[in-house]
């Protein structure tokens, strides 16, 4: 028996009991005449003692060989320890040691096995497997296994099936780039790895099994940021014989329960937008509504100046920073720098203060008056106190732009609070979306999401303006899910695929399978997916999701650790008939 108790286990109860441990070795603190030794686990830490007087003068010299990360065994009885620790559960006890056996030596670490470390990214995650010996990192694996179990013990609860769909498919020409895999049996053939398992859970829903969920794997073979992978986790559900509304209720309850039981948070409300509206108000479909700062639309109290940036602008718009009027003229040159950078791309950016005398002060006080600005202040919700920050442009661009600014000032404001969750449902989004460089059109979510109800007709006069049948699921301004009832009929899915530029043949190519399937009697179906990885971040207070990955990749997806990808020897080419030589 390696152990008795784990290291986080004993306590004052535990008082004279003969026990056996086992774990890494996190410090040694040798006195001469007396040594500590902190022995770690997954469970916590046990300090051990061996003293001159009491312990056998063998496992004192093997004591005096331990080094860091040690891997070692020893038995002992349980003490009342004389200097406690309050900040470990087990600082009222430590281990008078009597045997001692080390299992393995250890090379010196690369960086600290503690919470802060001296390891930079790149080295931790070039050395994973032991970076997840740190607290931070353990911790954040344990807290992503607790709420994948409580994903399965509520979906289980709602007599959700749990089934797992192929990782080896077909590819095909919509999303992300696919990874794809040679087939060695199937000389010129390749297998894709799967975006999503739409297709799939579509099928099993014709196959009657009425509520599907899968945790389940995905690939998408796209430039990476902070809280996206090459591969990445799903909570992947679909449900037949429901509207959107019963999709809606469903996993709203998926994530009251997961808020309440991992957080400890009531969250009643989850309030509607139009994407519309989202756009209009915030400038993206994924807005963080903790916090006000909505867009106030300013053409009409704007462009009747001599002031030629706003007059010749598309859109002018501005949002309220509270408190905002105590920024130093130095702070506010460091926000117009920010948002000048490339990533957000702005040309400038106008400013008026609201003194808190009802004045008001602005950076364009050579074209605009008090009552102009004044305006200014109504539109934007403005008080005495804050600052008013407008910028201008094309519609999407300064929306997005104004979007970026909202978020950063946000986050300095200190508005953006990880303990606080405010979920949205964002809604009735566009069916399709215009490539603006190709001119055509292509499925905002997919070519299987149906057009909203009454609204099939205009595919063929104003595509633009048909509204989807899906819904997304904003938490603190991620997208943390999103679905849409599906097309059930074989005609309808037919000419959504022709609308999006599939030629009959090409259809039938790439989706004959579920075409064909329709014809059997498919039931009206839909679904939501989750971001499994995102979910577990934000619930556990981060937006970046490697550190609730085991093995996650770099930005430039290869793992560091294992390096990969890697090229591949001749011989596997060969066999692959591929040509290619990757080595060159």
């Amino acid at each position: 028996m390696y152990r008795s108790h784990t290291n986080g286990e004993l306590r004052l109860s535990h008082i004279n009991k003969e026990v056996t441990l086992s774990g890494w070795v996190q410090k040694v603190r040798d006195k001469g005449f007396m040594i500590w030794v902190d022995l770690r686990d997954r469970y916590g830490i046990t300090q051990l003692m061996l003293d001159t007087d009491r312990t056998d003068t063998a496992v004192l010299e093997t004591a005096k060989t331990l080094g860091r990360e040690f891997v070692i065994q020893i038995k002992g009885t349980v003490i009342e320890r004389q200097s406690k620790n309050p900040n470990i559960p087990t600082g009222e006890i430590e281990i008078l040691v009597s045997e001692l056996t080390i299992l393995n030596e250890a090379k010196t670490p690369p960086f600290t096995i503690e919470d802060k470390t001296d390891g930079g990214e790149e080295l931790r995650m070039q050395y994973r497997y032991l970076d997840i010996r740190r607290n931070p990192v353990k911790n954040a694996l344990i807290f992503r296994s607790k709420v994948a179990q409580e994903v399965r013990n509520f979906l289980s609860n709602e007599e959700f099936i749990e089934v797992e769909t192929p990782y080896l498919i077909k590819s095909t020409p919509e999303g992300a780039r696919d990874f794809v895999v040679p087939s060695r049996m199937n000389e010129g053939q390749f297998y894709a790895l799967p975006q999503s398992p739409q297709t799939f859970k579509q099928l099993l829903m014709i196959g009657g099994m009425d509520k599907y969920f899968q945790i389940v794997k995905c690939f998408r073979d796209e430039d990476l940021r902070a809280d996206r992978q090459p591969e990445f986790t799903q909570i992947d559900c679909e449900m037949a014989f429901v509207e959107q509304e019963d999709i809606l209720n469903v996993f709203e309850g998926l994530t009251r329960h997961l808020l309440k039981e991992i957080n400890g948070v009531e969250v009643e409300k989850f309030p509607r937008m139009l994407y519309d509206d989202a756009m209009r108000l915030y400038g993206n479909d994924k807005p963080d509504i903790r916090f006000g700062m909505e867009f106030g639309h300013l053409n009409e109290v704007s462009q009747h100046k001599e002031f030629g940036v706003f007059n010749n602008a598309e859109l002018v718009i501005g949002i309220a920073v509270p408190g905002g009027n105590t920024y130093t003229r130095k702070e506010i040159d460091t926000i117009i720098k920010w948002v000048k950078r490339p990533q957000v791309g702005a040309l400038g950016m106008i400013y008026s203060r609201c003194n808190d005398d009802g004045s008001f002060k602005s950076s364009v006080d050579k074209f605009y008056d008090h009552e102009d600005l004044a305006k200014w202040a109504k539109v934007t919700g403005a008080k005495p106190g804050d600052l008013v920050c407008v910028l201008s442009g094309d519609t999407n661009k300064v929306r997005a732009q104004l979007s970026a600014l909202r978020m950063e000032l946000a986050e300095r404001l200190g508005l953006r609070k990880p303990n606080e969750f405010a979920p949205l449902w964002v809604i009735d989004f566009p069916l399709l979306e215009l490539d603006e460089e190709t001119g055509h059109y292509h499925a905002m979510h997919h070519p299987f999401t149906s057009p909203k109800p009454g609204q099939l007709e205009l595919l063929e006069t104003n595509p633009g303006d048909v509204k989807a049948n899906a819904y997304d699921l904003v938490l603190n301004g991620n997208e943390i899910g999103g679905g849409s009832i599906r097309i059930h009929d074989k005609q309808i899915q037919a000419t959504m695929l022709k609308h999006l530029g599939f030629s009959d043949e090409e259809a039938k190519a790439q989706f004959g399978f579920l075409m064909d399937a329709f014809e059997y009697g498919a039931p009206p179906h839909g679904g939501l997916a989750f971001g499994l990885d995102r979910l577990v971040a934000i619930l556990g207070g981060q937006e970046t999701i490697r550190d609730f990955i085991a093995f996650p990749k770099n930005n430039s997806g290869r793992d560091v650790m294992i390096d990969a990808p890697a090229p591949i020897d001749d011989d596997q080419l060969t066999a692959l008939s591929l040509k290619l030589n990757l080595k060159s």
